[in-house]
């Protein structure tokens, strides 16, 4: 976001009381970013592509009630994930789960419901073919197929390793996959995910070429043809730049060139990340600062709760960070060496490490970019920190308008979450 622009933002906030002595911090939603990278993603795909928001990114109700205006459906990878996307409104049919552990009751669930069932392993096949077997009533479901293609920078987001625990490996189990699909005709659809972030484009392409070859195998095997290929998400976003789209063209130019006949299946994606990253930021009061070892340091009201990556993984989650004061203009001056603590207990709770800022002050503002997926679904409940306010805000008309899509959680919020 341009800095102009984000300082009207906080600037209005304040003016609206939602940033203030009552309110050190909270989490903002760019609706037109949100609506413009969905859009994005719904032009570089054919029509008939079914597009879901992967839920576990950001299960905010507020921001999945624009994503399902906007026409998307619903990836859930657990049975309350499942039980949102219904209660908000999203059809059965544009809902694919795809949890790794799913039990009977959620299997039944899902059928029941017609909502299609991707499986993640040969043990969780045969549970489902007993319960279609029982229960008589009509399934479409998919494998969802490990390629074995290897890992990007991080391991920990990669799931087409050798040894992943997702989906079924495909060079292990080629064989057990073509039967599985000549004996089970419900079985219309494969699934692939590469990983998330930091896999690079080549990488999450090369998945999507095996699931291919491995369509054309069953197809050839099973006298049929198969209707559904979900190629997932993970396309990564540049946490280092206020650069607001991800590579959507390059990489659907670069899945048509390699895979030409991808178009006769009904592709189904399952973005997260890319669609609401670059929409949230953070903005968070300095509390304190101080010096230690001569290194300045700002205590701010997030940290590890809400960035729980960044503080494990630093060298991977290095989120942008901005001073503001406390009217939201830039905080001007020389470039400092400081860290930007977090609030827990813990050494390693760092939002930011050794960066080069303009000197925080007490009372200054620190914006944190790019918040918008995997950020407040990961919300650690270390310390009991309430969650802040989430407010969602469009700038149309000159303005800028803000609405609550999920109010600061209460000390009795919290307490009633460690039970009575």
């Amino acid at each position: 976001m341009q800095p102009e622009r984000l300082a009207t933002v906080i600037a209005a906030a304040q003016t609206q009381g939602l940033l203030g002595a009552d309110g050190p911090s909270a989490v903002f939603y760019d609706l037109e970013a949100f609506r413009h990278m969905i859009g994005r993603i719904r032009a570089v795909f054919p029509a008939s592509a079914l597009h879901t928001i992967a839920v576990k990114a950001n299960p905010l109700a507020g921001l999945l009630r624009e994503a399902l205006r906007a026409g998307m459906g619903a990836e859930c990878a657990s049975r309350p994930e499942l039980e949102h996307a219904l209660r908000l409104g999203f059809p059965a049919d544009t809902i694919v789960f795809d949890s790794s552990v799913k039990t009977l009751d959620d299997l039944r669930f899902a059928v029941e419901r017609g909502i299609y069932v991707n499986v993640d392993n040969l043990q969780e096949l045969d549970r489902l073919a007993t319960l279609v077997r029982t229960m008589g009533r009509p399934v479409r479901a998919g494998i969802r197929v490990n390629p074995q293609t290897g890992a990007g920078a991080y391991e920990g987001t990669s799931t087409a390793t050798a040894m992943s625990k997702f989906g079924v490996p495909l060079q292990e189990e080629r064989a057990r996959l073509l039967a599985a699909y000549k004996e089970y005709p419900w079985l219309v659809g494969l699934h692939v995910h590469t990983g998330s972030q930091v896999c690079p484009l080549d990488l999450v392409v090369r998945g999507v070429v095996e699931l291919a070859g491995l369509a054309r195998g069953i197809e050839r095997h099973a006298g049929r043809t198969l209707e559904v290929m979900d190629i997932g998400g993970g396309l990564p976003v540049d946490l280092a730049s206020d650069a607001p789209d991800v590579r959507l063209d390059d990489y659907a130019a670069r899945l048509f060139k390699e895979v030409p006949d991808l178009g006769r299946y009904r592709l189904v994606t399952e973005f997260g990340r890319a669609v609401s990253a670059k929409a949230g930021w953070a903005a968070s009061r300095v509390e304190y600062t101080k010096q230690s070892g001569g290194r300045h340091i700002a205590v701010i009201h997030l940290g590890a709760d809400l960035l729980v990556r960044t503080a494990y993984v630093p060298e991977v989650w290095a989120h942008r960070v901005t001073v503001h004061e406390a009217d939201g203009a830039p905080r001007r001056g020389p470039a400092v060496c400081q860290d930007i603590a977090g609030p827990l207990c813990f050494s390693g709770d760092l939002v930011a490490r050794a960066r080069d800022l303009p000197l925080a002050e007490p009372g200054d503002l620190v914006v944190i970019h790019d918040v918008g997926a995997y950020t407040f679904s990961m919300w650690s409940r270390y310390n009991s920190r309430q969650t802040p306010p989430v407010y969602a805000y469009e700038t149309a008309g000159g303005g800028v308008t803000f609405r609550v899509i999920k109010p600061a959680e209460t000390v009795d919020d919290v307490l009633r979450f460690w039970g009575p």
